[in-house]
């Protein structure tokens, strides 16, 4: 059960917990851009970027989000902190915990990393991504971007295309989207595709051709050559002849799919240019839809932290 003090994984959400957070997301879905509207629901309240990994969309995303509702927002270069200097990581959380710091977002390379600091510390956590176990903020701006396209998540059919071995999207996604009624087909090379998550709910498949027409949504994923250890398939070339989604491919899908993409994408590998860019593609959406989730989950932390001190 979500005790609404962090937010770590999807797998803590029931149905109504994501759904909630849909619902108040698409409400600051219309505020989140407009600076003639802005909010002071975080009002006094500190927010701190930790980013053990590099990032773009997500962190940026956040610190729009933490000052959209009113938070001091402090974004930390880790490169610079003291863990370079032999510090642990424990001791850096539980430092700047020590400042006053009322929420901590926590992107890192390990998994598990950010629960934890949410053992050690007593701001609320947020879980940006850890390693390749889960991401649940890209989820639910996933979610959200389905749920304005189809009007209900519950009977689709969602693709996720590519490296999910690496992919903490993934992870986040399947979760999220089995909890709210989809079914998820897991598509690669056998290399890619982990057998064990058919534990989580999931359909596999190692033909995009075989699913594509069956599918209301092709969600694509960036080949994580920086996460690659080895061989995990022949070449690049066999790679997109069995698993890129381009112009020839799209004629054989639903005239209505959409074509989704966590970013950064890899252009002519996962996905060719004028897929990406196409009438289907919601890929910049779900950037803005980012935000207004990211303001979801911090407002929603906020009412709790509130309610235990006031």
């Amino acid at each position: 059960m979500w005790d609404k003090q962090h937010l770590l994984g999807l797998d803590d959400l029931s149905a109504d917990d994501i759904a909630g957070l849909l619902d108040k997301a698409q409400h600051y879905r219309t505020t989140a851009l407009d600076e003639d509207k802005p909010s002071q629901a975080l009002s006094g309240r500190r927010v701190v970027l930790m980013f053990f990994e590099n990032s773009t969309r997500t962190r940026v995303s956040f610190q729009i989000a933490g000052e959209r509702l009113g938070a001091a927002v402090t974004a930390l270069s880790m490169e610079a902190s003291s863990l370079k200097k032999g510090e642990s990581l424990l001791d850096t959380v539980r430092t700047i915990d020590s400042m006053g710091v009322d929420f901590m977002v926590v992107r890192h390379s390990s998994s598990g990393a950010p629960w934890q600091i949410a053992d050690a510390v007593s701001a609320s956590v947020i879980n940006a991504g850890d390693g390749t176990h889960e991401h649940p903020t890209q989820g639910l701006l996933d979610m959200l971007t389905i749920r304005q396209h189809k009007g209900a998540i519950r009977g689709l059919r969602v693709a996720i295309v590519g490296d999910v071995l690496h992919s903490r999207v993934a992870r986040s996604n399947l979760i999220g989207l089995t909890k709210m009624g989809a079914s998820v087909v897991l598509v690669g090379p056998p290399t890619l595709v982990p057998e064990s998550l058919k534990s989580l709910g999931a359909e596999i498949s190692y033909s995009l051709d075989d699913v594509i027409h069956q599918c209301d949504v092709l969600n694509m994923l960036r080949i994580q050559r920086e996460r690659l250890d080895g061989q995990y398939f022949p070449s690049v070339r066999e790679y997109c002849e069995l698993y890129r989604l381009d112009s020839a491919r799209m004629r054989r899908a639903r005239a209505d799919v959409l074509v989704m993409h966590p970013g950064p994408m890899n252009r002519g590998i996962e996905i060719t240019p004028d897929v990406a860019d196409g009438a289907n593609s919601v890929i910049l959406q779900q950037v803005s839809n980012g935000v207004a989730v990211r303001m979801a989950v911090l407002d929603t932390l906020n009412a709790a932290r509130s309610a235990r001190c006031p």
